[in-house]
């Protein structure tokens, strides 16, 4: 429910844009400051970095107890938002909570999944957060008629049911896993992710420099174009295909339906059984072919169709799927949130300074110009995945950690002989 959440916000954001920008009178610059301090950018960004750390202190719950109350603030000042600093307002604190609410999240899912099933684990939190701009945009068509009105109503459906989850997430138990390594950690005097020498072995040690350069480049260069995509995409079928706003949304929850499907259909049932670099291969060159059919095939009923038919299949089995499986596996548990909240924290300030940008390139450049672009940051993240990509299945996270970092005897032997 948290993905639903998370991405459900920053599509009723994109959703509603072309009425907020009519009522408010809002310029190229104010529309790309609200993308870039949404859920969608910088928002996300400080909110997953201070979560990853509090979560690997604290426990995976921890973040549970108080980050739907904060959502649900910004939310609030959304819906009755008059002005545009209220709506920043809003849009930055609703941000602020969907990033601290992701490492949690994909972190607790993956270390309470069977190792024979984590793919397919992780492939839920997934299939939620593509229901939740599916069932958003589509409301939006529904609401179309209402106008503003019907993107208030949107938002305040999020805050009904942000209240209860949160009443259901206090209930849930911490992480076995987490337990444990606290266990080791009291014994061991470590003192977790705040213990400088751990924290210097993150950016440090070699298993963590190769985890890092490839969720960097495999996440972080595919979300500048699907959060480009997520805020802006919309906007972009109404201003520059020319659609009415109940079409575009159409089309756009046409996309996450699919998305839906094959997130269930390729990623869920054959993640744990079919070798992942082909997946993922298969999927990185299909969003390509997506984005060169968009950028340069005019945006034509066909094109149109081609582009939401590749890109929507694509992403339910592409760099999003395997970013929360691989950040989750490739990290040892004393920093696994820690980890997962700076890679977060990257990929949305890297997504927050092109949504500062791509407005103004658009209007002043040509959308093939921005498209190409995109194109461009597509084949850098299918290089980085298709060459360092690690091969995972049916192992669990104990087997890939000793694998990565040593045994514990191992790792203590090493540490002595350096002295």
């Amino acid at each position: 429910m948290s993905n639903y959440l998370e991405a459900g916000s920053i599509v009723a954001g994109a959703a509603g844009l072309t009425l907020w920008v009519e009522y408010l009178g809002l310029t190229d610059t104010t529309v790309g400051l609200l993308g870039a301090l949404s859920a969608n950018g910088f928002g996300a960004a400080v909110g997953a970095l201070i979560s990853g750390f509090l979560v690997d202190r604290y426990g995976r719950k921890f973040i549970y107890k108080y980050n739907l109350l904060v959502y649900m603030l910004g939310i609030l000042l959304i819906v009755f938002s008059f002005s545009f600093p209220m709506l920043l307002i809003g849009y930055v604190i609703t941000g602020v909570s969907v990033g601290a609410g992701i490492p949690p999240s994909w972190t607790y899912i993956a270390e309470e999944a069977p190792e024979k099933e984590r793919a397919a684990r992780v492939g839920w939190g997934q299939f939620a957060w593509s229901m939740g701009p599916a069932v958003v945009l589509l409301l939006s068509v529904a609401l179309a008629p209402l106008g503003l009105l019907g993107s208030r109503i949107i938002f305040f459906q999020l805050f009904l049911i942000a209240f209860f989850t949160w009443l259901f997430q206090r209930k849930i138990d911490e992480s076995s896993i987490w337990e444990e390594q606290k266990k080791q950690e009291k014994t061991t005097n470590q003192g977790g992710i705040f213990n400088k020498e751990n924290l210097k072995e993150l950016f440090t040690n070699k298993a963590n420099l190769h985890a890092i350069t490839l969720l960097v480049g495999v996440y972080a260069f595919w979300n500048m174009v699907a959060g480009v995509m997520g805020y802006f995409m919309p906007y972009i079928y109404e201003t520059v295909g020319n659609l009415s706003s109940a079409h575009a949304n159409l089309l756009q929850a046409f996309l996450w339906v699919l998305t839906v499907i094959s997130t269930y259909f390729v990623f869920i049932k054959f993640g744990d059984r079919v070798n992942r670099k082909l997946i993922f291969g298969v999927s990185a060159v299909m969003g390509i072919v997506a984005w060169v059919i968009l950028s340069f095939g005019g945006m034509g009923t066909v094109e149109l169709l081609a582009f939401v038919i590749l890109w929507g299949l694509a992403a339910g089995f592409g760099a999003q799927a395997f970013y929360g499986l691989w950040s989750a596996e490739l990290f040892h548990t004393k920093y696994r949130a820690a980890a997962q909240g700076f890679l977060f924290c990257t990929a949305r300030v890297l997504v927050g300074l092109i949504s500062l940008i791509i407005p103004a390139m658009i209007t002043t450049l040509g959308f093939q110009t921005a498209g190409a672009v995109m194109i461009g940051f597509l084949v850098i993240h299918m290089v980085v995945g298709l060459t360092l990509a690690p091969e995972t299945r049916g192992k669990s996270l104990e087997e890939i950690q000793d694998e990565r970092y040593g045994t514990p005897e191992t790792t203590n032997t090493e540490k002595k002989a350096t002295r």
